[in-house]
């Protein structure tokens, strides 16, 4: 028997955060995009216009879910939010900085740094179970598309956690890649899981009105409506 074709994943971070300038948790709390952010999310859309997407899938917050609007005005198609996509829930680390939590939480700041997997904050995920639901979830989403192209607009944990799957890299291995608010990651989905080809692509960012000597963040607002409400969003039924 043929196997099913592969499905191609453009796997997508979402736009900047205030949170993220700072080095504060923000896992599952629901942050915005800063305005610079939105406009990665412009320029991302840009990028992804002609890919042929056949489906946008996206994380219910709301950081993620402006990015995808974005993608889905440039492209014309639904979203379809999954929970499943969303960020590690980081528990007592929430709303803290990577500081706030070495001084708060010392012997857990401790295990979470050298990425122990079976390791969660209070009320938070292990890094085990948040890499088992996002793997699963991916995965599910893919299989729904054999042969067509899809996009996954989540998180910075949720991209290290298809990178590991795609590469083959242990939970406990030191990251050495990329996690680019707006990148763009490529990956096949088969039978066999992921595989990696291409990642933490940002050429779409590299224009002359990202220039550091700008004034401040008003430069970015005039490349960056607000994000374009999509023609739908709805839910996954899992």
């Amino acid at each position: 028997m043929h196997e099913p074709e592969a499905t191609r994943v453009l796997a997508i971070r979402h736009g900047e955060t205030d949170w993220n300038v700072d080095t504060r948790i923000q896992g599952q709390l629901d942050i915005p995009l800063n305005p610079k952010g939105r406009w990665q999310a412009q320029r991302v859309a840009r990028a992804l216009a002609s890919e042929g997407l056949d489906a946008i899938y996206a994380s219910d917050l709301q950081r993620a879910l402006e990015t995808a609007r974005c993608v889905a005005h440039g492209c014309g198609r639904d979203i379809v939010t999954d929970a499943g996509l969303r960020e590690r829930g980081f528990g007592d680390f929430e709303g803290h900085t990577f500081r706030e939590i070495e001084q708060r939480w010392p012997e857990q700041s401790v295990r979470w740094r050298r990425r122990d997997p079976d390791f969660g904050p209070g009320g938070g995920e292990t890094l085990r179970d948040f890499h088992a639901r996002c793997i699963a979830t991916a995965s599910r989403l893919a299989q729904a598309h054999p042969g067509e192209t899809i996009a996954l607009i989540a998180h910075g944990g949720v991209m290290d956690c298809l990178y590991r799957a795609a590469a083959r890299v242990d939970l406990d291995a030191p990251r050495s890649w990329l996690l680019g608010n707006a990148s763009i990651n490529r990956l096949l989905y088969t039978a066999r899981g992921f595989t990696l080809v291409g990642w933490s692509d940002t050429g779409h960012l590299d224009v002359a009105s990202l220039d550091e000597t700008a004034d401040g963040a008003a430069g970015f607002e005039l490349d960056a409506p607000a994000a374009p409400a999509a023609r739908s969003v709805r839910t996954a039924s899992t």
